[in-house]
């Protein structure tokens, strides 16, 4: 009996562990959609695509399960592209089915024709369009494999008229679920090894490769008398349980972090494909393991670099390390960084004037959020209030956009992992312009009925851009934003809603608003002038400071000056 192409796409989907597709249906799109709905997947109808492709991102992401996306032709599969870039980069496994015109109007220019090749060829490990149906199962097994096997996003284009037709001689390709375990060669190992033996002050430097590699970075780090730094993606991974936690380097770090890599004779590298060079030290020895090849030495020059899974070749390694009898270096760096997050910790208090500081919120988040809470945080001062605040226990996970850097990954994000973990408590870190972005998926949120968490870190205006012109000595320029009462905006749309203006009175009201059994959104109008701080002072940005003081004088604005001192010294 003869199948046609839309029933086999869903068929392999499911084959292949899809448990939810997010989209808006459209006229390409409808057969699809309509065999779709006779199968065990669900579909997530957002309010703008480019949310889909978040959502299901940050469920692949949770589950390191397959998810999926569809979309209409022309701009409504378009619209997907930023999220796909965040996906792709995140080495999450999506497939987006790309509806596209018929085929013989390809090439003409017809409405609504875009070229999807071209398009999405930057943002995918797979990128192809089934030309007859007889390939169609064929090319979507690929599609799905290529997305689990690479990490990443697949696109599979389907013209309609190609989806509607039918396959005579199904062939039954399936997609495998393969995980392989890969080390470097003993050779290799023996090098690494030298290497760290013949070295006295080593500082690991993990990243999100070393997921469920805690194990096996404690014992290196033991016999190395190493301090373990760690990237902000591998925060949850390895700062949990950890004696040997110095934390993070780079602006979002503390001087612990920061300090133990450009102060080490050896740095081991693991998992970690960290962008900013000038974090990395000049004159050490680097030892670089990762998954990925054209990872070794992009960054840095390194001293040797290895391909390998991080647990097992640390298994493989630790056997051939010898005992570093001299544990200063180590001991320096995790007093240091104890010293800081104490620092930090008594810098969580009520602003002037009963004003609301942004890292005061966070702390109370923090406080009152669930153990295993999902947290995400939309890219600026949301997301780095998180890093910074929120307590890593090994049951909780934040989620950003650490690597693309776009605004609106908060609430799209909670989508998808509440989705995905209906059980969890999930809290939207948003910033006001990143809410107002995609402003539509609130009501996503009561369509799909998901009591997701929502707080807003309203201070009127881009507020992590702002930081970056002050630095550069401009006064703000384009960042304000006008902005509505969100409390009373969550209200008229059928969700709990309060604003919160005064300090003495946010922390009962982060009690209310989490003890809230469906949707709730609180907003919160924090204190605009909190900057920022990085874990280390350099002259440019101190200049610049120096130099938006001066100008905000000159235009009769010497009282923000004084509300900036107030609220950061």
């Amino acid at each position: 009996m003869s199948k046609k192409v839309a029933e086999i796409l869903v068929e392999v989907l499911e084959q292949a562990g899809v448990k939810r597709c997010y989209g808006i249906v459209g006229d390409t799109l409808n057969l699809f959609a309509e065999h779709l709905e006779r199968s065990s997947i669900d579909w997530v109808h957002v309010r703008h695509e480019e949310a889909g492709a978040f959502a299901a991102g940050a469920e692949a992401l949770l589950t390191n399960n397959l998810t999926a996306c569809a979309g209409s032709c022309g701009p409504g599969s378009l619209h997907f592209i930023n999220g796909l870039y965040e996906a792709n980069r995140n080495r999450a496994p999506l497939v987006l089915i790309a509806s596209q015109v018929m085929m013989n109007d390809l090439g003409f220019e017809f409405i609504q024709e875009v070229d999807f090749k071209t398009v999405f060829k930057e943002c995918s490990v797979f990128c192809d369009m089934i030309l007859t149906p007889d390939q169609a199962r064929k090319k979507a097994v690929m599609a799905c494999q290529a997305a689990l096997a690479k990490q990443g996003v697949a696109v599979l284009i389907v013209p309609v008229d190609i989806s509607h037709g039918e396959v005579h001689e199904d062939f039954p390709y399936q997609v495998h679920h393969s995980k392989p375990t890969i080390t470097p060669n003993f050779e290799e190992i023996d090098e690494i090894a030298k290497i760290l033996n013949a070295s006295r002050k080593i500082t690991i430097y993990a990243g999100s490769g070393c997921e469920n590699a805690l194990e096996e970075i404690r014992a290196v780090a033991e016999i190395l008398k190493a301090p373990v730094a760690h990237t902000s993606r591998a925060k949850c991974f390895l700062e949990p349980d950890n004696p040997f936690n110095v934390g993070m380097t780079g602006i979002l770090g503390s001087e612990a972090g920061y300090n133990a890599i450009l102060d080490c004779d050896t740095l081991l590298l693991l998992g970690a494909d960290f962008a900013w060079r000038q974090f990395y030290p000049d004159k050490a020895k680097i030892v670089q393991i990762d998954i990925d090849p054209t990872h070794l030495g992009r960054r840095h020059h390194i001293t040797f670099g290895a391909v390998g899974d991080i647990k097992p070749t640390l298994r493989a390694l630790l056997p051939s390390l010898e005992e570093n009898d001299d544990a200063s270096f180590q001991e320096e760096y995790v007093e240091r960084f104890h010293e800081a997050m104490a620092s930090w910790k008594s810098h969580l208090v009520p602003g002037h004037n009963d004003t609301i500081p942004g890292s005061y919120l966070t702390s109370l988040i923090n406080k009152y959020a669930e153990e295993d809470a999902l947290i995400s945080g939309d890219d600026g001062t949301p997301i780095v209030w998180a890093i910074r605040h929120i307590t890593a226990n090994g049951k909780r996970r934040i989620f950003g956009s650490l690597l693309h850097g776009t605004m609106a990954t908060a609430l799209p994000n909670a989508l998808g992992l509440k989705k995905a973990a209906p059980e969890r408590q999930v809290i939207a870190m948003c910033g006001d312009g990143g809410l107002s972005m995609l402003f539509g998926e609130l009501l996503t949120v009561i369509q799909e009925d998901l009591p997701i968490k929502i707080v807003v870190f309203d201070n009127n205006k881009l507020g992590f851009v702002e930081i970056e012109q002050k630095s550069e000595g401009m006064l703000e320029t384009f960042t304000h934003l006008k902005n509505p009462d969100f409390g009373k905006v969550a209200e008229a749309i059928g969700i709990w809603g309060k604003t919160v203006r005064k300090a003495s009175e946010i922390e009962a009201a982060v009690q209310e608003w989490l003890a809230q059994p469906g949707p709730a959104l609180l907003n919160v109008p924090v204190s605009p002038l909190e900057l920022v701080k990085p874990p280390f002072v350099e002259l440019k940005p101190v200049v610049g400071m120096a130099l938006y003081s001066a100008r905000a004088i000159l235009h009769g604005r010497g009282a923000d000056v004084l509300e900036l001192v107030r609220e950061n010294i």
